[in-house]
């Protein structure tokens, strides 16, 4: 399938150049970009007075919370986790997340995310919904075990049985990563297992590191040492992980990041909401740490609007900095972007020849974004997610002109709102 998309303002290559021109698509990827491309076409699609953008990249979500969303809100974490979301957690059956996936993916592809990050249970029913909706998604089991040899065997076997489940769906859309919940809630062993079965298999770990103060507590107590250096001790911190939050950080963890090549998530909106404090992005800039970003749950956000994110992240800092120049747009837009798909070896996040088709078109045809000067900070500062017209991923248009393509939206709707009034 080839696709040109003519006429728009494009944000080209790794510098966030905004140039006029147009784009065209074969089959998966980008294949020329310039003016007036003389060039046929299956699907033509006119972006005049619209943005081509690459799509975001939510580093660190977890899909199938939509189903929670609006449950338990303005809670301490530890409180809303044991007295509220894992309670109503234990009631969720593989359907229900099969359809609060979906629900997500739905919300994910019109708020321009074109791949995404996601660690829950039955995970399964997360690849199918996927899979149907024609995402782009790194699955991992979130994995706890709390130092029980007995639960570290069933968490052990959740996880092989989903990257089995994976590598048989053999989709180029929907890759595994190992998922171990956090350091305060797996043992050594399970970690040093993770460890092990990622250096064999090469795929890459996704884990919560130090998203609140008490969880450092903890892990002090318990080890002698901050989370990033007991898990450096263990030699689990490589290139291949992908952390989300790092909000209590020292500076020598920091320092270990760099080394490591470890990726730190930033998830500002759920670490606000839930009081865990504020990440220390510049200092992980300014050491070399590649920070990504992500919504987290819709149970802790309460969207997962990646365009919102960005503008919270940029704003937060300045704030917290007392520093205007902290987070500039660009910046922002890198991390929300380029920087996710560094984290997962993705040839995406970019818009030039021979990269990934995952794609979003703005339409700045709307008094909030017009006039049409700073492109960049225009999307970071003043656009939303309901501003995306059209959602391309791996090639295939997913979204055109609002309507998702893929999923019958109302039935959706419809499917959630009957599960959440039968837990309730």
């Amino acid at each position: 399938m080839s696709i040109l998309i003519k006429n728009g303002y494009v944000i080209y290559g790794d510098n966030l150049e905004v140039i006029k021109a147009d784009v065209y698509i074969e089959n998966n990827e980008i294949s020329k970009i310039g003016k007036d491309l003389n060039v046929g076409a299956d699907y033509v699609i006119d972006a005049k007075g619209k943005v081509v953008s690459p799509g975001f990249i939510n580093a660190h979500t977890h899909s199938p919370m939509v189903i929670l969303r609006g449950l338990a809100d303005d809670l301490a974490l530890m409180e809303w986790l044991q007295n509220h979301i894992w309670p109503i957690e234990r009631k969720l059956k593989p359907d229900h997340i099969y359809w609060g996936a979906l629900l997500g993916v739905l919300e994910m592809i019109k708020s321009g995310t074109t791949t995404f990050v996601d660690m829950y249970f039955h995970m399964e029913e997360v690849a199918k919904a996927v899979e149907k909706a024609g995402m782009r998604a790194y699955l991992s089991y979130g994995m706890a075990d709390l130092g029980n040899e007995e639960k570290r065997n069933t968490e052990i076997k959740e996880t092989l049985k989903l990257l089995e489940f994976i590598e048989n769906l053999d989709s180029p859309r929907v890759e595994f990563l190992f998922g171990p919940h956090a350091p305060y809630t797996c043992s050594p062993e399970l970690l040093g297992w993770v460890r092990e079965k990622a250096d064999e298999t090469g795929k890459k770990i996704t884990i919560h590191i130090s998203e609140t103060r008490d969880e450092v507590r903890q892990i002090k107590e318990k080890y002698g040492k901050t989370p990033v250096e007991f898990l450096d001790e263990l030699g689990f911190l490589k290139d291949d992980v992908v952390a989300a939050h790092g909000v209590w950080l020292s500076d020598k963890e920091v320092k270990i990041l760099a080394e490591k090549g470890v990726t730190i998530v930033h998830n500002p909106a759920s670490n606000m909401k839930l009081a865990s404090g504020v990440m220390p992005l510049k200092k992980l800039l300014d050491a070399g740490v590649n920070v990504a970003l992500g919504t987290d749950g819709a149970a802790s956000n309460n969207n997962l609007d990646m365009v919102e994110e960005m503008k919270l992240t940029s704003l937060l800092h300045k704030v917290h900095d007392l520093d205007p120049t902290v987070a500039d747009a660009g910046t922002i837009f890198k991390i929300a972007s380029q920087n996710g798909a560094k984290a997962l070896n993705l040839n995406a996040g970019v818009i030039k020849e021979g990269a990934l088709a995952d794609i979003v078109i703005f339409d700045f045809n709307k008094p909030h974004l017009r006039p049409i000067t700073n492109v960049i900070s225009h999307i970071v500062y003043s656009a939303n997610g309901s501003d995306i017209e059209t959602t391309i991923i791996d090639g295939k248009i997913v979204m055109l002109d609002r309507e998702v393509l893929t999923v019958d939206e109302e039935k959706v709707l419809d499917k959630v709102q009957e599960i959440i009034d039968e837990l309730r």
